[in-house]
């Protein structure tokens, strides 16, 4: 059973920077970072496979990195040139399966960090 803790988020203008990391309690085939502002439907920021594979949504592209050192088991989320409309609740997910991964079907979920540009 994988446990997720995530840190890092909080308030920053328009154009500023934040981090986001996401620490799992033990191995997960992928993380994902899932977001949620408030009367939106959740959505996927980005997807990171523990042999190093990366997939953004287009809204992120080009903004946000994700990384991780699996060492540490942690997964990063560095997000750039933020935006209001990137305010949201901010979740990391895993999974126990890689098929689970591609199908996009998560049962391990962060406590969740806000995100807040201005």
């Amino acid at each position: 059973h994988v446990q997720l803790v995530e840190s890092g988020g909080g308030s920053v203008q328009a154009g500023g920077s934040l981090r986001l990391s996401c620490v799992a309690s033990t191995y997960r085939p992928c993380i994902k970072w899932f977001r949620q502002a408030p009367g939106k439907e959740r959505e996927g920021v980005g997807i990171i496979y523990y042999g190093g594979k990366i997939e953004y949504a287009t809204s992120v592209k080009n903004r946000f990195t994700i990384s991780q050192d699996n060492g540490k088991n942690t997964v990063y989320l560095q997000m750039n040139s933020l935006q209001p409309d990137d305010t949201a609740m901010y979740y990391c997910a895993a999974t126990d399966s890689l098929r689970d991964c591609v199908s996009s079907q998560f049962n391990h979920w962060s406590q969740g960090t806000q995100v807040t540009v201005s």
